[in-house]
Order: structure tokens, then C-alpha cells, then sequence
């Protein structure tokens, strides 16, 4: 009977204990998450944190028990077998040690495999991992506590693994509810195949294509759209890694007379690099007088958010987007670097004198527009004079802007979306000062490229744009009217791949790049 009771009692102290954890991890992290909005100038009231709260603990602890208990059942299960072998005392310490321990393991870990750089928000900086390590310290104590009573500490670590059918069970991430896909009055025929990871594609006056391939290659198809086999030399040296590599390649507006081609992509190595922009010129197959014209500053740790897509502007100015390095979110508000921010240049890299910030002291003279996540796609609208940019959001938020300079576009003041783990980012979705998006999707779709469709062969569309998922695997069709935007209709779903680039061609054709290991150029046509 005593040996029941005791079995129990080690049931019950887990659960207890892990939801403690789980609930004070969560608290943590908001706290920190609103720590973070706070240093950036940002009044958050009690009403405001106390909804918060209570929305990550809806949202986000779920999650977080199911990652904190495995590490926790593990942890708990080797103090308990390591108590009993020793054989003196409780060894009460133990417990705790052991839970911190077990937590800043799995941490690790799931940093290591998953595509973000840091998981949990708040475990970016020493301060908040120490914070999120304490309270599984805490727990660990309070099971040691709960289950020993006094006893020693030997209460059998292997009937602990019995609690593992809490942790069973999903966490649901939301679907999207998506258009229908409008009638497939058109053919969707492959050009070029065996491409890796294709990023973007630009079209040269005599019908040629250059293409770029995230690992560092740019490659060439011929007008007739056959891929040549020997990639293009002289290309920058590239940090490929993740979403870092390879990315838009811009041919010059007076490209016929200056052969000038642009390129931006990630230079530098894991632990410190940059996005960066370079122009040279394209003789044959080969890339002569390259120079880096422009290099985003700080360098960042990690391979990810860089942005990257290109525009040239009726005054030849360029426009480079640019992404917040994800683990440096809160930069995106901060002007006194370019993460997280649009960059208008003279051709030659040099500042713009009209731009917002030109001669600034305090702030970076490049600066277009701040406050964006990660800005992967562009298209200028010549006929309405305007300039179209969308951003991935994170769990849901992705948006659409017309981007104006020296406006704030929020993030991470302002999102509709949550964090990857569920947790809120901002309690705030709009806010005085901050420009709102005229689209947004939540859940997100993981826009890529864009264009802005004018030809003539399919007037159904003209004017509209045409946006690329690579979750949705589809492009989606927004319409732009009134200042509003909103989405119409999806197309190209048949292939069923990513879809890094839409591009709309000279000929009135729409192109597409796919992204995979071997990614193929699309060429779509009416029926």
C-alpha cells in the first residue's frame, strides 16, 4: 500500500510542479516581451500587461509545458536516480540544479534545429535566459519539496516516465482560411530545372534572364529560356546559411549602355555579418569591377531576417529592403542602425540629399522608412508614383504598405501576429504615430516575391498584384483601390511548390521561381 501512496505522490508533485513552471515561464516571458517595448518608449498600462499576461498564458503556456515538461520529466527522473544512489541525505539541491540544467539543454537544442534563431523571445538576452532558468529552478525545488516530504530522496525516478501521457497531444497551429482558386484559364509551363534555391529573376533588354540561387551562384538563360550550365563568375563572396546567401539581382535602368547589374545578398560569417549591396558590370559570362557599394550596419549574429529585394526608382535612386536580424527585433524602432528598415541610395551607394534623414547626426542617413520585420518583397507602381513593399510577420501579421519616407511602420510596437510559440509580441495592433498596414494576413502565407501586373495578356488582372506564398504554395491576388487593399483571388496552386519570385515578364507572361533543392523557372501564358 505504501509503495501506491508513494507512487502517487511522485505523480501528483510532477504536475504540480511542471504547471507551476510552465505558468511562472510564461509570466517571464511577458514580462520580458513588454520589458523590451518599454525600453523603446512604449507606456504600457496595468490593464494592458494584465490582458497580455493572461493571453500567453492561454497561447503561449500550452506550448511551453510541453517543451519545459520534457525537459523537466528528464531532469527530475536523473536527480531522483542520482538521490537514491547516493544514498545520504535528501539531497534536496539536486532537484533544482538538475531542472535548470535540463532546461537551458533543450533551449539549446531547439535553437539549434528550429529555422529561428532563439525560439523564446525572452531567452535572447543573459538577463531574461537566467530568469526563464530560475523559475525552472524553482519547480525543480518544489518538486523535491512536494515528493521527498521529508524522506530521501529516492522515490523512483523511473515511475516519473508514467506522467509522460500529459505531454501527449498537439498544439494546433490555425489554418488558413483561403480564397478559391480562380478558373485556370491559363498554362503553367517549366522553363529551367535543377536550379538550388532559386531567389529572383530579372529580365535583360534582349530577352535574356539572370537568375540568382541563395547558395551564391548566378546563372543565365538564354531569350529562348534554356538555363546555361556554367554559372556566371566574379559574384561576391556570400554567406550562405538558412535564409542568409544569394539574393536580388537588378539590372540597371540604362543597363544597354552601362551593362550595370546590382546585387544584394549576406556577406560576413555566422557570428558577425551583414546584408550587403554591390554593383559590377556583366560582360559575357563573367562579372568585371565589382565593388561593394553598401553594407548594413551592426553586424548581427545568425543566419536570418535580411530582407534583400531591390528597386530602382524613376531618379535612379535605389531602394534595398532590409529585415530586423531576428533576434534584434526592438532595432527596427532604434534609426541609429539599419536593421529592420527600407534604404533609399544613389546609384554609386552614397546618401540621397532628400532623404528623410540626410545629414543626421544622430540617426542613419540611408533610412527610407523603419519599424519592419523582414521586407521581401518590392515593386514600384510608375503609374500611381508609388512604392509597394510587404513583410513577413510571424505567426500571422505578414502586410502589405505603400511605403512613404521617414514613416514608422511599427513593428514591433504594432503587430497582428504572435510570436512562434504563441506568445504576444505587442498587446498592440495600432498606435498613434505608427502607419497601419492596408493588408494584412493572419494567419501568415509567408509572402516572397511581388509584382505588379500591366501586360496585356491577361487584362483580368491589370493593376493588380501579384504576391507569392511559400506556405500557401500560390501567388495571391490583391487588388489596390481607394487607398484599401484587399485580396481578390489566388492563383498557381498546381505546381504545389514554394514560390520565392513572381515576376510579370516584358512579353505580358507571368514568371515564377520555386524554391527547393531543385527549383524550376515557371513561365505562365494563357490558355
Amino acid at each position: 500500500m505504501a509503495t501506491t501512496i508513494n507512487w502517487t505522490r511522485s505523480v501528483l508533485a510532477f504536475l504540480v510542479s511542471l504547471v507551476a513552471g510552465a505558468v511562472l515561464g510564461s509570466l517571464v516571458q511577458t514580462l520580458f516581451n513588454l520589458q523590451a517595448l518599454k525600453a523603446l518608449g512604449v507606456e504600457i498600462g496595468f490593464q494592458t500587461a494584465l490582458s497580455t499576461s493572461l493571453q500567453d498564458l492561454i497561447h503561449f503556456a500550452p506550448l511551453y509545458a510541453i517543451l519545459f515538461g520534457l525537459s523537466f520529466l528528464c531532469s527530475q527522473g536523473l536527480a531522483s536516480f542520482i538521490a537514491r544512489r547516493a544514498g545520504r541525505g535528501s539531497r534536496v539541491w539536486l532537484y533544482p540544479l538538475a531542472a535548470a540544467i535540463g532546461l537551458w539543454v533543450t533551449l539549446m537544442l531547439v535553437n539549434a534545429l528550429a529555422p529561428m534563431p532563439t525560439l523564446i523571445a525572452a531567452t535572447r538576452g543573459v538577463r531574461g535566459l537566467m530568469a526563464m532558468l530560475a523559475v525552472a529552478a524553482l519547480a525543480g525545488w518544489l518538486f523535491a519539496v512536494l515528493v521527498t516530504g521529508g524522506n530521501r530522496a529516492g522515490n523512483r525516478s523511473a515511475t516519473l516516465s508514467a506522467v509522460a501521457l500529459f505531454l501527449v497531444g498537439g498544439w494546433i497551429a490555425p489554418t488558413n482560411d483561403a480564397l478559391a482558386n480562380e478558373p485556370a484559364d491559363y498554362t503553367i509551363n517549366t522553363l529551367a530545372e535543377g536550379l538550388e534555391h532559386p531567389w529572383s529573376l530579372a529580365f535583360l533588354p534582349d530577352g535574356r534572364m539572370l537568375v540568382t540561387e541563395r547558395l551564391g551562384r548566378l546563372r543565365m538563360l538564354t531569350a529562348e529560356g534554356k538555363l546555361v550550365l556554367e554559372p556566371i563568375t566574379g559574384v561576391p563572396e556570400v554567406y550562405a546559411s538558412a535564409q542568409a546567401g544569394l539574393f536580388e539581382v537588378l539590372p540597371a535602368r540604362d543597363f544597354e549602355q552601362s551593362r550595370m547589374i546590382y546585387l544584394s545578398y549576406a556577406c560576413g560569417n555566422e557570428s558577425a555579418n551583414h546584408a550587403c549591396l554591390a554593383k559590377a558590370e556583366l560582360d559575357g559570362n563573367r562579372l568585371r569591377n565589382l565593388a561593394e557599394i553598401f553594407r548594413v550596419q551592426p553586424a548581427k549574429e545568425g543566419n536570418a531576417h535580411y530582407g534583400g529585394r531591390l528597386a530602382q526608382l524613376p531618379d535612379n535612386t535605389l531602394v534595398m529592403t532590409l529585415g530586423d536580424g531576428f533576434d534584434y527585433r526592438e532595432q527596427a524602432q532604434r534609426r541609429e542602425n539599419h536593421l529592420g528598415s527600407i534604404v533609399r541610395l544613389n546609384p554609386d551607394g552614397s546618401v540621397p540629399a532628400d532623404n528623410p534623414y540626410a545629414g543626421s547626426n544622430e540617426f542613419q542617413g540611408e533610412i527610407y522608412s523603419y519599424g519592419h520585420r523582414n521586407v521581401q518583397g518590392l515593386v514600384y507602381d510608375k503609374q500611381q508614383d508609388r512604392l509597394i513593399a510587404h513583410e513577413h510577420g510571424p505567426r500571422g501579421g505578414d502586410e502589405i504598405n505603400v511605403i512613404r519616407p521617414g514613416v514608422n511602420y511599427g513593428w514591433p510596437i504594432t503587430t497582428h501576429g504572435l510570436d512562434y510559440t504563441g506568445a504576444r509580441i505587442s498587446p498592440f495592433t495600432e498606435r498613434e504615430g505608427i502607419q497601419p498596414p492596408l493588408l494584412h494576413w493572419t494567419p501568415s502565407i509567408a509572402p516572397s516575391g511581388m509584382a505588379l501586373y500591366t501586360g496585356d495578356l491577361f487584362p483580368q488582372w491589370h493593376g493588380d498584384l501579384l504576391v507569392g506564398g511559400l506556405v500557401t504554395r500560390q501567388v495571391h491576388r490583391v487588388r489596390l483601390e481607394n487607398g484599401k487593399a484587399r485580396e481578390v483571388g489566388v492563383l498557381f496552386s498546381e505546381p504545389g511548390e514554394r514560390i520565392r519570385d513572381v515576376r510579370a515578364g516584358p512579353d505580358g507572361a507571368i514568371y515564377l521561381l520555386t524554391d527547393s533543392d531543385n527549383g524550376r523557372v515557371l513561365k505562365v501564358t494563357p490558355r
